[in-house]
């Protein structure tokens, strides 16, 4: 791990850009998904991006148990996101 400031200042701008970026589009997509709605080519961009992202903040994010509620909160709700459209895709491929 780098130096304790130098660590504690990329977790406060991941945290920020989760506060002003990735939670608020998360949720427009989570409430586009609950419409029924199909995801397009960027909502699809942007949740691989974050997938990736995650996998590679990994092992910083186990050094770091203090945000464990935090990560576990945006996981849920990105299983929600992709269950629903799943579902949503599945429904149109049937016709229901």
């Amino acid at each position: 791990m780098s130096d304790p400031e130098t660590e504690q200042g990329v977790i406060v701008a991941l945290l920020e850009r989760l506060r002003t970026q990735r939670l608020p589009r998360a949720l427009d997509i989570k409430a586009k998904v609950e419409r029924g709605e199909a995801l397009d080519t960027f909502e699809l961009s942007f949740l691989e991006e974050v997938f990736a992202d995650a996998r590679s903040l990994q092992p910083r994010w186990r050094d770091h148990p203090e945000l464990g509620t935090i990560i576990a909160s945006m996981i849920h709700l990105y299983h929600e996101i992709t269950t629903r459209a799943l579902a949503n895709e599945q429904g149109r491929e049937t016709g229901t």
